[in-house]
């Protein structure tokens, strides 16, 4: 990560982060080190550090990020080089927390426009273990599966069934599952035959996906 002025900022947001319970020091480092500011739109870069959720246009948010931390800690990322597949790119900031705990990063967004984005703010914030793809993030992105684990930064009617035929033993899968209005955060883990067990973590409320295996557009 580059060097920046913004150093005294983040450090209040670990702070933030930190009273929301959020224990794992590797994730507590990405929210020291990783820049929000080149990731949020210009308007809101004052906001940057704020534990807040922000427009990031196109109808979408990019989640606070004690929220973003507390779902990356729940994956367990715990060896540094696991492959994650990220569905939802949305700023790309969450992205970058997961290159940071993560070996590699593959992340889908269905919206041109902020993939575009994301990737100039990542090449911004000199990230280089990421790549991205433009697509139905419902489908996964099976060239580069299996994946240690899957985290998904919008709500689902149920598990995508794709997603979960990509997810490697021992995997977890990590989305919020319910209605458009509200849904459950929920940590999928496969049993030894395979099978996906559902663990609820919390309340949630998450924009729709959408695509073949979420939400009708």
């Amino acid at each position: 990560m580059r060097a920046d002025s913004y150093g005294s900022y983040r450090a209040k947001l670990v702070e933030a982060v930190r009273a929301r319970g959020v224990r794992d020091l590797a994730v507590l480092r990405a929210i020291a080190e990783v820049p929000r500011h080149l990731f949020v739109p210009p308007a809101f870069v004052e906001r940057a550090y704020e534990d807040t959720a922000l427009p990031i246009g196109n109808g979408q948010t990019m989640s606070q990020p004690s929220t973003q931390a507390l779902a990356i800690e729940a994956l367990r990322l715990v060896t540094g080089r696991e492959k994650v597949l990220e569905v939802g790119t949305g700023s790309g900031y969450q992205t970058a927390l997961l290159a940071m705990v993560a070996g590699q990063v593959f992340s889908v967004e269905r919206v041109a426009a902020l993939a575009d984005k994301a990737r100039a703010a990542l090449a911004a914030a000199a990230v280089d273990n990421v790549s991205l793809l433009v697509g139905d993030g419902t489908l996964g992105w099976r060239a580069f599966a299996p994946f240690d684990a899957v985290i998904v930064a919008a709500a689902t009617p149920e598990v995508p069934r794709p997603l979960l035929d990509q997810l490697a033993p021992g995997g977890r899968i990590l989305l919020p599952v319910g209605k458009r209005s509200s849904q459950v955060l929920t940590l999928v883990t496969l049993d030894a035959d395979g099978a996906p067990i559902q663990t609820a973590l919390t309340d949630a409320r998450f924009v729709p996906l959408l695509g073949t295996h979420g939400f009708d557009a």
